[in-house]
């Protein structure tokens, strides 16, 4: 099984932080693949940035072509998911709701702990995208400057820990997610700190990633996530736009 792990920054530092945690969990035989977007932003933050940020996932997507089992966008906004699903037959999982899902099963409501407050409207927006408002006790946000996006979690640690117990305590949260590709790996080094279940979204993504990949559910022919028709398509990278235009690659554009 080949799962492509797709951070749509470009920040190959926490690709490497994704890649980590992942691979932790990651069963026997599975081979998780990371790739670092080569343009764009080096962290996704604000709701333009993941429009960006989506845009150029879904080209990294169809760069992959069909040569994985399963596609994870390691952005915990989750953007262009809803796109991907549309255009691939693939499954796709994204940070984001893998996380808040998994912390459905654990709990009754969930808090999202992250690391700096731009990312709280696009959280928020997550949320209620996947349907999830009722089931979320609130989103905490550090204030405050970091020194680098790569080092956040070891600089925030004590802080993110302290952020936790409080949606713990005045949020009367079940489960905590510790929230923001920077953080990959983080709740298993403060699990043991924070008195309720703490998820981590790229352990969460590449569990449920393989799952897909062994059910292999049907690519849909009707409903909301059925393939677009084709459309011409102009300037776009070519591998996405054959995707778009229903045709191989190597036909060119028609």
């Amino acid at each position: 099984m080949k799962i492509l792990l797709l951070n749509p920054n470009t920040t190959a530092a926490v690709t490497d932080l994704l890649h980590a945690a992942g691979s932790k969990v990651v069963s026997a035989g599975t081979e998780l693949v990371p790739v670092t977007a080569s343009r764009g932003v080096p962290y996704i933050a604000t709701r333009a940035e993941a429009q960006i940020g989506g845009a150029i996932a879904l080209e990294m997507l169809a760069e992959a072509g069909d040569g994985c089992d399963a596609a994870i966008i390691a952005a915990f906004g989750d953007p262009g998911l809803f796109g991907a699903r549309e255009l691939f037959s693939f499954p796709v999982v994204g940070l984001a709701e893998a996380a808040m899902l998994t912390a459905c099963m654990v709990g009754r409501r969930f808090a999202i702990v992250t690391f700096a407050g731009v990312l709280t409207p696009w959280y928020e927006e997550c949320v209620a995208m996947h349907g999830l408002t009722a089931r979320c006790a609130g989103v905490r946000a550090l204030d405050g400057a970091f020194q680098s996006i790569s080092e956040v979690q070891a600089e925030k640690e004590e802080l993110l820990v302290a952020l936790a117990k409080q949606a713990v305590e005045q949020d009367h949260a079940d489960v905590v997610i510790l929230s923001g590709a920077p953080l990959a790996g983080l709740a298993a080094k403060v699990r043991d700190r924070i008195p309720v279940p703490v998820i981590d979204p790229v352990a969460a993504a590449v569990r449920q990633a393989e799952t897909l990949a062994v059910l292999r559910p049907r690519k849909a022919v009707a409903g909301t996530f059925r393939r677009p028709d084709p459309k011409p398509t102009r300037g776009l990278a070519e591998p996405l736009a054959a995707v778009i235009e229903h045709r191989s690659p190597k036909q060119g554009a028609r």
